[in-house]
């Protein structure tokens, strides 16, 4: 290790507590201002947009100068001013780790992850100075094997070894997520680059099946951009855990989570939903390779990580990222194209349910994320939409527009590339105005009124006439399970209402989750929370619920028998005649219609 009076800022991190969940942590400044040095952990990490207010899991903290404590004084939630002095300084201090996510930090006897967003503090006036960093293993002979799997750079430190890394900066150093433990690797190469699949967790899945699918995955969209950012190497981080789900990209690695149940099994054949959606997520992550970790708002540049930092673009970095996450999927071959329609109908499905999208339109969905999206309660089907749903739906709008007026000789491929050329290489943060201005400069047709309609307003997508061009064809039925979310059609004779309620099991009946505006059920005062015990005097669960009104006709007038915290209540519920709210998509017959749908399924290199 590099002498420290020869270094400017170092890290140190160790896992001394794995059994109480505690990392130790020291950040030595050499050059501290001698007016009094800043230091803050940031309040939210990049990818994920809500305060997480991290400075909340530092259980104590002390600073040392020339042998002698001095004072740290609290700023604010995050934020201490250390005593003035001219010699160098190290601060000492514990993070409480017991979050199982992606973002912030996690440590127990089986295994150690963290952010470097969640564990290192910020040198105020130094963020950009190199930093180097030592990993440590927890001490004990139970911890011998544990290994290290990050894309920092190493310091003559060996691949998943403990020991030296570096980085040029603050925001570099946050930038690559560390997994520490026994875990499985397996790796494949594209383009020379090696990329390692990294999974902790029990587990008996076909892991050389999903790496092989992962790499035809990523090779579909290092395909489309037509290169993949200069790194040394590229990590998915996997943590197998019995319920969760989600990832949050890196520079040069991802950090996902999912259930058992979602991974492949040795000799499965045909591909089911939950692996369909594992693979859509390690699509998502990679993609976001280039589309918000280099090409990004003009407002993440640099990140502002103390407090919000708001943009009106998510729906370009989130929803164009999650359109080509599925597409990727069935470009690569890994969906086929009955699949992927299947998804599209499930989507509309996701958005055309939620009355949301008539009070919220994309540009504030994405301004509003740090206090909505992020922020879901009961009745937000009824007052947001998803920059991430509807956003993937507007650019697959946006695609398909951009196709039909060039006669399908340019598409949103080509923005993408020219984004990447243009921004996410140089560095240079695009504006509320970029993607406009590149659409018509590669349309020659002002779009200025598509992106009005459909960004800055809350009008439905123009669904029907852009299907129409590709032979598909947009349909719709009715149905009041809320857990049937679309993208087929059902053929099943059986009576529907609107009865606008999505209920969970609960051990004393079914439990209501979501009351939609505008059905039975809202309309006769049910609300979220309610437990619904009997429908006509005969005992009710979710799973018997829909069944209990087999025998009812619209118009017809119900009794249920529900529990409000701890108070007995009787509900009338008139059953209102059913809403088309569920969609699939159909394929018209024809040639020419379908070479213009393959060619859009098709990769553009």
């Amino acid at each position: 290790m590099p002498e420290k009076s020869k270094l400017n800022i170092h890290y140190t991190i160790t896992p001394t507590s794995p059994e109480a969940h505690l990392f130790a942590v020291e950040c030595y400044i050499e050059n501290p201002d001698p007016k009094g040095q800043l230091v803050y952990l940031p309040a939210w990490i990049p990818g994920s947009y809500m305060i997480r207010d991290f400075a909340r899991n530092i259980t104590e903290i002390k600073a040392v100068s020339n042998k002698q404590s001095i004072r740290l004084t609290k700023q604010d939630k995050q934020t201490w001013l250390l005593e003035k002095t001219t010699s160098p300084i190290s601060i000492s201090y514990q993070i409480y780790a017991w979050d199982l996510s992606v973002r912030t930090a996690h440590l127990d006897t089986t295994h150690a992850f963290f952010n470097g967003s969640s564990v290192f503090l910020a040198v105020k006036g130094q963020e950009n100075n190199p930093v180097q960093l030592t990993i440590n293993l927890p001490a004990g002979e139970q911890y011998d094997d544990w290994q290290v799997a990050t894309t920092l750079s190493r310091e003559q430190t060996e691949l998943f070894s403990a020991g030296e890394f570096s980085a040029l900066d603050y925001e570099e150093l946050i930038d690559h997520p560390v997994e520490m433990g026994t875990f499985d690797e397996i790796n494949f190469s594209i383009n020379d680059t090696p990329h390692h699949m990294i999974v902790t967790g029990v587990h008996r899945s076909d892991l050389t099946r999903l790496s092989e699918d992962v790499k035809k995955i990523c090779q579909t969209h290092i395909a489309m951009y037509g290169e993949l950012p200069e790194m040394e190497r590229y990590m998915f981080l996997l943590m197998v855990v019995g319920t969760g789900y989600g990832g949050l990209e890196h520079r040069s690695s991802t950090a996902l989570i999912c259930n058992r149940k979602d991974l492949p099994i040795k000799g499965m054949k045909k591909l089911n939903d939950d692996y369909v959606n594992l693979l859509g997520l390690f699509s998502h992550e990679y993609f976001h390779t280039w589309n918000i970790k280099r090409i990004k708002p003009a407002e993440f540049i640099p990140y502002q990580l103390q407090s919000e930092s708001y943009t009106e673009l998510l729906w370009a970095f989130e929803g164009i990222t999650s359109y080509y996450d599925e597409l990727g999927l069935v470009r690569s071959g890994t969906i086929d194209e009955q699949t992927y329609l299947e998804l599209l109908g499930k989507n509309i499905t996701r958005v055309m349910r939620g009355s949301g999208r008539r009070k919220q339109t994309l540009l504030e969905s994405s301004y509003d994320a740090w206090t909505k999206f992020y922020k879901q309660d009961e009745n937000a089907p009824n007052a947001i939409v998803s920059y991430y749903v509807k956003g993937a739906l507007f650019a697959m709008c946006l695609d398909l527009k951009i196709r039909s007026v060039t006669d399908n000789n340019a598409s949103l491929d080509d923005v993408m590339r020219e984004l990447w050329r243009m921004y996410g290489k140089k560095g240079i943060g695009i504006k509320s105005t970029t993607i406009p201005d590149i659409v018509q400069s590669l349309t020659k047709t002002s779009f200025k009124s598509f992106f009005t309609d459909y960004l800055n307003n809350v009008d439905d997508l123009p669904l029907d006439s852009l299907f129409e061009p590709v032979g598909l064809k947009l349909e719709h039925r009715a149905t009041d399970d809320m857990d049937d979310i679309g993208g087929k059609p059902d053929n099943e004779d059986k009576a529907t209402f609107n009865l606008g309620v999505k209920l969970l099991s609960d051990p004393l009946g079914a439990k209501v989750q979501i009351i939609y505006a505008g059905g039975a059920m809202q309309q006769a005062g049910i609300a979220t929370g309610d437990i619904i015990i009997a429908v006509n005097k005969l005992k009710a669960s979710k799973e018997n619920f829909l069944s209990l009104l087999s025998v009812c006709v619209v118009g017809e007038t119900i009794k249920l028998d529900v529990f409000r915290r701890d108070e007995l209540i009787e509900f009338s519920v008139t059953l209102l005649v059913p809403v088309d709210n569920t969609y699939f998509l159909t394929v018209y017959d024809g040639s020419e219609k379908k070479s213009v749908r393959v060619k859009w399924l098709e990769n553009s290199e």
